[in-house]
């Protein structure tokens, strides 16, 4: 075997990492999911109060974390390192993470997530908008598919069921969220973790001049912390580390589960009801997510053509 051949073998990852990688990714998808049931329980009136406190513990916990793993001299060099595209991954993150909370105030948990499914297909649109990266056929059936399944949806606030404030910061995740991963699939040296960590910080410091007061009971203060420290760092820390070690399409079908399982919860927990509506365009939306994916493996299993859009990691 030639020294070439060597060091590729050495690059991949081992079966036993690979599972590892999968475990990882799936359990960062079921910390996400008890996002909404989580946030169902903080009774503070202001979602400003939320943004920050739920920002201030992911801050905390994931700094912490790289400081764990990296130490103090390589978690400030990771913060140097990420640069530009890092920071524009950032602000995305902080606009996501801030639209979802306040967004919870005007819509369900299960429309929020629904309109997450099509990320992967929103950032292809993007990066072909963008960049010309080619799109093959089948991701442009899907993409009109995601187009069709999310106007479903928001057909609901046309009727006055739903707020249109919540249907349009749903969007915006969304949208946010295939920016950021544009950024990191062009840029590919940026580090998910640093990124996130500075989104949080954001996030904090955008709310703290937005919000009316800053003080919590003891048990909204107990449960923000679960819902920033473990729902969003943890989540976030599990796919930094598990996402590098497996393809990035097993990674997008892991994160479905948070699609699948965080209306559950909120509906076992909450009796939270989508209306027909999200459940017929979720339905669309996941539909043509799971083909797409189902088309990438195919893909990935045939020589790759130079310059055609893959799957992108999701969040």
């Amino acid at each position: 075997m030639s020294e070439a051949s060597s060091s590729r073998a050495a690059a991949l990852p081992s079966s036993s990492d690979e599972w590892l990688g999968f475990l990882l990714v799936f359990l960062s998808a079921l910390c996400w999911s008890f996002g909404g049931a989580i946030a169902r329980f903080v009774e503070a009136g202001d979602s400003w109060t939320v943004v920050f406190w739920r920002s201030f513990w992911a801050a905390a916990f994931l700094f912490g974390f790289m400081v764990w793993r990296d130490g103090v001299g390589g978690t400030f060099r990771l913060f140097r390192g990420m640069g530009l595209p890092g920071v524009a991954v950032a602000v995305c993150f902080a606009v996501a993470s801030t639209s979802f909370v306040v967004a919870l105030g005007y819509t369900t948990v299960a429309n929020i997530l629904l309109m997450q499914a099509g990320v992967p297909l929103i950032a292809a649109l993007i990066a072909w908008v963008l960049f010309r990266e080619r799109v093959s056929t089948s991701t442009w059936l899907a993409i009109a598919a995601v187009i069709c399944g999310v106007g479903i949806m928001v057909s609901d606030s046309l009727t006055g069921s739903v707020s249109p404030v919540g249907d349009g910061l749903a969007l915006l995740i969304a949208i946010a969220f295939s920016i950021a991963t544009v950024i990191t699939r062009r840029f590919a040296h940026v580090r998910m973790t640093p990124a996130t960590c500075l989104g949080t910080v954001i996030a904090a410091i955008f709310a703290a001049t937005q919000t009316s007061a800053f003080t919590a009971s003891v048990s909204d203060m107990g449960f923000l912390f679960v819902f920033g420290a473990l729902n969003l760092g943890l989540g976030l820390a599990f796919f930094a580390t598990g996402a590098r070690m497996i393809p990035a399409a097993y990674a997008a079908l892991l994160g479905t589960f948070e699609t699948l399982l965080g209306p559950v919860w909120v509906w076992l927990v909450h009796n939270e009801v989508p209306s027909g509506r999200t459940i017929l365009g979720g339905a669309v939306v996941f539909a043509a997510l799971m083909v797409h994916l189902g088309l990438e493996f195919r893909r990935m299993a045939r020589p790759q053509k130079p310059g055609t859009t893959g799957m992108p990691a999701p969040h």
